[in-house]
This record gives C-alpha cells, structure tokens and sequence, in this order.
C-alpha cells in the first residue's frame, strides 16, 4: 500500500508539473498574439472592381474590361506577428509614430483617412469631368495643419490651425494636392509656403526632410485635411466605397468614370488595377504600400498594373506575373489604354 501510494503521489506531482508548463505555454502564446506593440503591419487586402462601385448616369453598359481599386490592410503588431513581418517580403512594417500624428488616436486617424477618400472621389469626378468637356468652377477655403508626424522637419516653423493657402505661388485647394506639390523636388530644397495664422497673412520658406520609411522622399512631416469647399457636379455620380479610406484611389476612380462617360471601352477587354492620388492638373502621386497592392492585384487576376513613377521600382520587384505600367499623369494613363486597343485591333 506504501508504495501503491508512493507512485500516486510522484504521479500527482509530475501532472502538477505538466499543468504548470502548460500554463506557461499558454500565457507566451496569448502574449505573442495580443500584446499590442507600437508598430503596424502593412499586408495585401483585396482589389475590387470598380464598375461595382460607381455608377455614372446615362453610364455605357457595354464595357467587357475592368478597372480594379487595391487596397491594404493595416493591423497593430504583436510579437509574433511583428517576427513573421520581419521575414515575409510581401509585409511592412511601420512604427506608429510614422503614420499617426503625435496627439491624435486611430479613431481620429481613421476619420482623417475617411476624409482623405471623399476628397478623392471628388477630385476624381471634377478631372474626369474636365476630361469630358464639363467645365466646373471650385471653391476651398484652404488646408488646414492638423498634425505632425515624429521629427518632422517644418514643425518648428508650423503651428497647428495654420490654413496653408499657396505653395511655390499656386494655390492650395485640396489636402491631397500638398504631398505632391512638395514631392516635386529634392530632399532638402525649400519650400515657399503662404499661410493663414490667426488672421495673420504669413510667407515662410521650409526646408524638407527626408521621408522615415521612403529614402529620399521629401516631406514636411505634416498632416492636414481640406477645409470646406464645393463644387457643382452636373451628373448623379454615385460613389460606394465603404470603409476603405485614404486618397490613393484618385486615378483609378477618374478612369473609371471616364470611361463610364465614353461609348468605348478604353480598358479593352483588359483587367486593369492601379493605384496613385491625382490632383487637378491631372498629376499622378506616389502612395504608400504599393508592394501589397500588387500582390492583392495578382491575386484577383490583373493583367497590368498602373503605378506612379515614383512606385515603379518597388512594384516590379513585387510583381510575379502582372505587368506593371508606371505613369506621371492622367494623360500617359490614357496613352497607355490606347495602346492596349489598337494592339487589340
């Protein structure tokens, strides 16, 4: 019996053992999975056909081709999915302190990107418009400085509230005209600013740095959101895009629409996705992410892929398959889209 009870009491003490490894397993697991760590990761979402999306009045419902929307998805890191990123080329990291303004939550940023879209979807439809004779007549009150990013080069020369009113002599219309308008240059040149303080008219020069996670990117390090401002669309342009949010969507919501507004199909039976800010001079903008864009633009099938020129390199790296096409502007998009239907022809 002495001895009957000797092997219970090992084998109670052993099951104590193994519960208490368990446990310690358990809490490193729910530790590497939820701790949330001050970075986020940037992965590949989806591309969505944009003719689900937009409906053009008196729209042509002839059109066999498609212009696709890519998006990606940002979640906050935790230690295992931070040492995952750090291995799997197709994902980013980006310290928070890079993507939100010191002062502001994701709940507010998330509002400023929701902000970011609307302005793009209207930018889109005022150039595509343009594009097909319409002539429209806009009026902003300006852009205002809401935020800035760590170690931000114009900061000591800002102030939060400032309403930036021209750049280098142009006048600042819309948020998304500012990064580039400043990406036009080298890191380090500066820019002439004229800008509303208080009721006080002010003209300052500000040197540019050079971007944290885009070597030899120009930035001011400054976030901001276009203040009121209206125009006159003459059509019913119905725009649904949901939850998605930012502006680099601009190019490819003003081919859609043109090419809703035209008889002819100008993506020519092709799947087309891309991605670029546009401004109202038809400039094409780089954005961020665009490895995980392509990625989302494979997945779905694209033949090709629009890009901003300054994107290009990043995204023929990424690109397996697709064929990546790199543009300036609205009108080398188009020049482009001809060449696919006269090869078709």
């Amino acid at each position: 019996m002495e001895q009957q009870y000797g092997v219970k009491l090992k084998n109670v003490v052993v099951s104590q053992t193994n519960l208490r490894y368990l446990l310690i397993f358990l809490v490193i697991i729910l530790c590497g999975f939820f701790i949330r760590l001050d970075y986020y990761i940037v992965k590949p979402s989806r591309a969505v056909e944009l003719g689900e999306l937009i409906t053009v009045e008196g729209k042509d419902p002839d059109d066999s081709g498609a212009f696709f929307l890519v998006t990606v998805s940002q979640q906050r890191a935790a230690p295992f999915t931070l040492l995952y990123a750090s291995i799997n080329p197709y994902l980013d990291i980006n310290p928070i302190s890079a993507v939100i303004p010191r002062g502001m939550d994701e709940d507010e940023y998330r509002l400023l990107q929701a902000e970011n879209m609307r302005e793009s979807r209207l930018m889109a439809q005022v150039v595509a418009l343009r594009r097909a004779g319409y002539e429209l007549e806009i009026a902003s009150e300006g852009v205002e400085i809401v935020g800035f990013l760590e170690n931000a080069p114009a900061e000591p020369d800002l102030e939060l509230g400032d309403k930036l009113l021209e750049i280098d002599g142009k006048q600042v219309l819309l948020a998304s005209e500012v990064p580039l308008l400043v990406q036009e240059r080298q890191v380090g040149d500066s820019v002439n600013v004229t800008l509303l303080r208080n009721d006080l008219l002010l003209e300052l020069n500000l040197v540019t740095g050079e971007h944290p996670e885009e070597e030899g990117l120009p930035f001011l390090g400054i976030y901001i959101k276009t203040l009121p401002w209206e125009v006159d669309i003459p059509l019913d342009i119905s725009m649904d895009t949901g939850r998605i949010g930012g502006p680099s969507a601009g190019m490819m919501f003003t081919l859609e629409i043109i090419n809703q507004l035209l008889d002819e199909d100008i993506t020519a039976g092709r799947k087309i996705a891309g991605t670029g800010t546009i401004d109202f001079t038809e400039n094409i903008g780089r954005i961020g992410g665009v490895t995980q864009k392509v990625v989302a633009a494979e997945r779905e099938g694209a033949e090709y892929f629009l890009v901003p020129e300054a994107n290009y390199e990043a995204a023929q790296n990424a690109a397996r398959r697709i064929i990546v096409v790199p543009v300036d502007n609205l009108e080398q998009a188009l020049n482009f889209l001809k060449s696919l239907e006269s090869a078709a022809q």
